[in-house]
């Protein structure tokens, strides 16, 4: 599947599928019982609510009413909204996904108002459209979704007609290859103030933290016992049948999310210097010649991802990974959202199953 440039930049922007004050924020250590402290006094709520987002001073009187969630080629922000249970609050929601981690998550996606909404040549929600909506919040994953040169409204035009406009974190360019699974807490602490649920947001976060650090305990005692040492499978993460550069691998992960998840399950990614950016467009060539103990296939809008993870095995006979059959297909659990955690597990399985 090719995808147009509009697109590939907002898929690159949105999907690792990423602020830098909780960069450190990590599942399993460093500042984050500070944070959890912090978290837990937000979680008291009441209004009015001021958050900063991207540069600009977000407050709210009341809880939004009339929620926007744009494309951005993500479904991080709405699996947010279903996760703290106040999807009856958007009136109309462009991400969309097909396939889930989580039982019944891609249903209630799909059964959400689209709010008649035609996307635009940029493949989201143009201006006079977004404006007509009457929204009093839009979410977007980058600032593309608020680039008036695309056709959107501007964050500015937002704040005309009384309506907040939030940019996911990392997001504030157009690429965030400096998301981690961090910045999922930050997301959903943050929609927790926004909306007055922010007992729900840390009891998510803390039973995805507490997932985690089982998963990743399990993992590091399982390559120990393996003999192992420090070196971590090299697993190559890839979204199936999709085409964002010149090469023939144009969608291969190099720095993002992903990395963090990896590490979380006991991998890394032999591509991460291949780019300075979410993605690498690699050759052939380059493909053949890396090392890959484990694939994984993110479905994007793909029906059959396990068909194209088998055809790349046969493809490169002499990978670890096509020698033992080792991959595993995701979809959303793979962004920023709610479920990091389900990625790490299932990936971890897939590295150390002697540990499960």
């Amino acid at each position: 599947m090719s995808i147009n440039r509009p697109v590939a930049t907002a898929l690159a922007a949105a999907l690792c599928l990423l602020t830098a004050a909780c960069g450190d924020d990590s599942p399993d250590g460093g500042g984050a019982d500070a944070r959890r402290t912090a978290g837990a006094a937000n979680a008291k709520g009441g209004y009015p609510v001021t958050l900063e987002n991207c540069g600009e001073e977000l407050t709210f009187e009341k809880a939004p009413s009339r929620v926007v969630v744009m494309n951005g080629a993500s479904v991080g922000e709405v699996s947010t909204l279903l996760a703290l249970g106040v999807q009856d609050r958007i009136v109309a929601n462009q991400q969309s996904y097909g396939m889930s981690e989580v039982k019944g998550r891609a249903a209630a996606v799909k059964a959400l108002p689209t709010g008649g909404v035609k996307p635009n040549d940029a493949f989201d929600v143009p201006r006079e459209a977004m404006l007509g909506l009457r929204p009093d919040l839009v979410l977007s994953t980058t600032s593309y979704g608020f680039d008036g040169k695309n056709g959107f409204a501007t964050r500015e035009q937002l704040k005309d007609v009384a309506a907040n406009s939030y940019i996911s974190p990392e997001g504030c360019g157009q690429d965030n290859a400096g998301m981690t699974i961090a910045d999922s807490y930050t997301l959903l602490r943050d929609m927790g103030k926004i909306f007055d649920v922010g007992a729900r947001a840390e009891e998510l976060i803390a039973a995805s933290r507490k997932n985690i650090a089982a998963v990743s305990a399990k993992a590091k005692a399982e390559q120990k016992r393996e003999g192992k040492g420090e070196r971590a499978p090299k697993v190559m993460v890839l979204f199936s049948n999709m085409s964002m550069g010149g090469n023939d691998f144009s969608s291969v992960v190099a720095k993002g999310i992903y990395n963090d998840i990896l590490a979380r399950a006991g991998g890394s990614n032999p591509f991460e210097d291949a780019s300075e950016t979410s993605f690498a467009d690699l050759s052939k060539e380059k493909v053949a010649a890396t090392e890959v103990d484990a694939l994984v296939v993110v479905a994007y809008n793909d029906p059959n991802p396990t068909a194209y993870a088998e055809k790349l095995l046969k493809e490169f006979p002499q990978w670890p990974a096509a020698r033992n059959n080792t991959y595993v297909t995701l979809s959303d659990s793979m962004y920023i959202g709610p479920s990091n955690d389900l990625a790490v597990e299932k990936i971890a399985r897939m590295l150390h199953p002697g540990a499960f």
